[in-house]
């Protein structure tokens, strides 16, 4: 009985080892299967993505290559049906489509936009009456109104020019005037525009418009135009070529955009002078608003905007500190009031004192002095 007892668990060891070497067997093939299907896939050409020209037949069409230049290739024959402009992988031996790429139009844009819902309102400009006025005109009132434009038979400008000194609110009006008519605001900086690659600027700026359609009513706002829209020069260098070629897709894109539609162009410039004329004339941004630094009852609100939140001394003069601030811009008026609170903020106080402003402005117009000193050494 001992025996038979013993001869059990050596059975009962053995069938229990040999089933724990089965699944470790059977773990051991399906890890090789993962690592021979990873092999596969790293030992497979990658695919180069281009944009269908034209298509001649279900069976060829023409591409560009990222580098700008055009082939005629075939198509395989278990492609999707493609259209111009669509984008398709590439096998980059032969250039054959091979099928139709899964990717979104605007892939390319998000890294170079600002998009956003302004919160920014016309209470929270002062200073620019004269500004507000046209803005609202030329932008807020054919999105929010375009029928009265119908009826009388105008034609609304497609945009505005806002051109002016540094720090004098053209961001804000944008803002402003998006908030106002519920628009989605995108905001590009026209050196973003100017890319390295042939070709990419000028498709960059179409993805651009085409988001704006999409994203409709919107406003494209246009930081630092200048960058983008100098004026053209025969022979230039191949970076200046390539500026030329994305500021040309700019004017393209500008004359294809009906006036009334929900999209508004808000362009952006301190150099209004080195402007191009083409991106002046009338049909493209053919109204100038000139954002200039405030007079003395703008400094006053600009003022009172920025510290209606803070506790200010009462026997301060603000006519006097207000005085101190001439030819300061709505942005150094705004630095004024946060360096003040700093200076209270250092004594452990929650009041502003007149000593704390008059700081306050000895320091930013010492700033913006050797700004200007650093511009004339570098210009």
């Amino acid at each position: 009985m001992a025996t038979k007892d013993k001869l059990d668990k050596v059975l009962f060891s053995y069938t229990t080892q040999n089933n724990q070497l089965e699944e470790e067997n059977q773990t051991l093939k399906e890890y090789i299967s993962r690592l021979e299907e990873e092999l596969k896939h790293l030992k497979t050409p990658s695919l180069m993505v281009c944009d269908v020209a034209s298509v001649i037949d279900k069976n060829q069409a023409v591409i560009h290559i990222p580098n700008g230049n055009k082939f005629l290739c075939h198509i395989a024959s278990d492609c999707e049906p493609l259209k111009s402009g669509d984008q398709v992988l590439v096998e980059q031996k032969n250039l054959n489509i091979i099928r139709k790429a899964p990717i979104t139009k605007k892939f390319s844009v998000e890294q170079f936009v600002i998009m956003e819902k302004p919160k920014q309102t016309w209470s929270q400009i002062g200073g620019l009456q004269d500004a507000i006025l046209e803005v609202k005109e030329v932008i807020e009132l054919p999105l929010l109104k375009p029928q009265l434009f119908k009826k009388i038979g105008i034609q609304p400008p497609k945009g505005i020019l806002l051109h002016g000194p540094p720090g004098t609110g053209k961001t804000l009006l944008a803002k402003a005037v998006a908030n106002s008519t519920q628009a989605t605001f995108i905001e590009v900086v026209g050196s973003e525009l100017v890319q390295k690659f042939i070709g990419e600027g000028a498709k960059l700026v179409k993805d651009i418009f085409e988001l704006a359609r999409e994203k409709a009513p919107a406003i494209v706002f246009i930081d630092e135009l200048d960058a983008l829209a100098g004026k053209r020069m025969e022979i230039g260098t191949s970076g200046e070529r390539e500026v030329n070629r994305t500021f040309m897709q700019l004017l393209a894109e500008l004359d294809g955009f009906k006036p009334l539609a929900n999209v508004k162009i808000i362009g952006a410039t301190n150099r209004k002078d080195i402007l191009d004329p083409a991106i002046l004339r009338p049909g493209r941004l053919d109204r100038l608003i000139h954002v200039d630094v405030p007079d003395e009852k703008g400094r006053l609100d600009i003022f009172k905007i920025h510290t209606k939140n803070m506790k200010i001394a009462k026997n301060i003069d603000l006519k006097k500190i207000n005085e101190k601030m001439e030819e300061f811009s709505g942005a150094e008026i705004q630095a004024v009031a946060t360096e003040a609170g700093y200076f209270a903020i250092r004594e452990n106080r929650s009041a502003i004192k007149k000593d704390d402003l008059l700081q306050a402005i000895e320091k930013v117009r010492r700033k913006s002095e050797e700004e200007d000193e650093n511009l004339s050494f570098f210009g």
